[in-house]
């Protein structure tokens, strides 16, 4: 079964870091783009951050820029997004994503994806 399952979501204050991690089975990541999105309530689907499968080409939103960092790990097969300065706009779902196509910030502006998890809450309050 192809699976990506994310982890780490919670409850920060703002100004607070959180660290998300997905895990993917049943398929391995190297050889596809991999991405965060995030949905609010009321809004659409975004594409926060995403990582090139070859050459290590970054895409942030300019809402996250100099606050979210995008790695992955291809020997674990898992991917993560470390959210610092974390802001109350900043709450949402977030879900990781991976698409076997070069160009990430293709992937985060529509946003698009052969395989995405099922999201991990992070609610950003005093």
């Amino acid at each position: 079964q192809l699976r990506l399952v994310e982890s780490g979501g919670g409850l920060a204050q703002p100004g607070g870091t959180l660290r998300l991690s997905c895990a993917a089975s049943g398929f391995t990541l190297d050889g596809y783009s991999i991405g965060w999105f995030r949905q609010a309530p009321g809004k659409k689907r975004e594409g926060v951050s995403c990582l090139s499968r070859s050459d290590g080409i970054t895409y942030y939103t300019d809402s996250v820029k100099g606050r979210f960092l995008i790695s992955r790990d291809n020997a674990k097969n898992t991917i993560y997004l470390q959210m610092s300065s974390l802001k109350p706009e900043d709450t949402a779902v977030y879900y990781c994503a991976a698409l076997r196509h070069d160009n990430p910030q293709v992937m985060c502006d529509i946003p698009l994806s052969d395989y995405v998890g099922q999201g991990t809450q992070v609610s950003v309050s005093a």
